[in-house]
């Protein structure tokens, strides 16, 4: 009992996330993400305290960790000064270290996303690279991005923007 517990402690996100938390419920009732979704941190900060390596295996796998924005709302609001999106945040890291992850659509949502975004990085130097959102790896970007995507040259010179070097700036091509 509590493996995995000993492994979120080696987490400074986790040390610095989780003091002595009293279940007020606080982080809760200030969180976007629990207006929208059935998830509350209180509850994962508790299963978390219990350090029940089966209750904790069971969130890595399951959809809830996954439905933090990260906003820290969570941490600005506690009286005992907890942050349970940081604890999310250890918990996530290490279900993508042991491999739970890809029990959750979430998970392996996230896992694609951030592949995604490092080719870019790693092909571009850009985090977002405008022309590889397309409405074939996500299509509720609908008729209006494909309209964008088929017109980001004059779009960009109508907004004054350098498109590919082609337009003012410090990014523009030598003649």
């Amino acid at each position: 009992m509590g493996k995995y517990y000993d492994l979120l402690l080696e987490d400074i996100r986790f040390e610095e996330g989780l003091n002595a938390c009293m279940n007020c419920g606080v982080c809760t009732a200030i969180c976007p993400a629990a207006e929208f979704y059935d998830y509350d941190p209180r509850k994962i900060v508790d299963v978390v305290q219990t350090k029940d390596d089966e209750a904790i295996v069971s969130l890595m796998k399951s959809e809830t960790i996954w439905y933090c924005g990260e906003c820290m709302s969570c941490k600005t609001r506690c009286p005992r000064g907890n942050a349970p999106g940081l604890i999310i945040m250890a918990l996530r890291s290490l279900s993508q270290d042991m491999g739970f992850f890809v029990e959750s659509e979430k998970g392996r949502q996230q896992l694609a996303l951030k592949r995604t975004v490092g080719q870019w990085i790693l092909d571009h130097g850009y985090c977002l690279y405008l022309e590889g959102v397309g409405t074939s790896l996500h299509p509720e970007q609908g008729p209006v991005w494909d309209w964008i995507q088929d017109n980001w040259s004059a779009l960009f010179k109508k907004m004054g923007a350098n498109y590919k070097g082609d337009g003012p700036g410090i990014l523009a091509k030598d003649s």
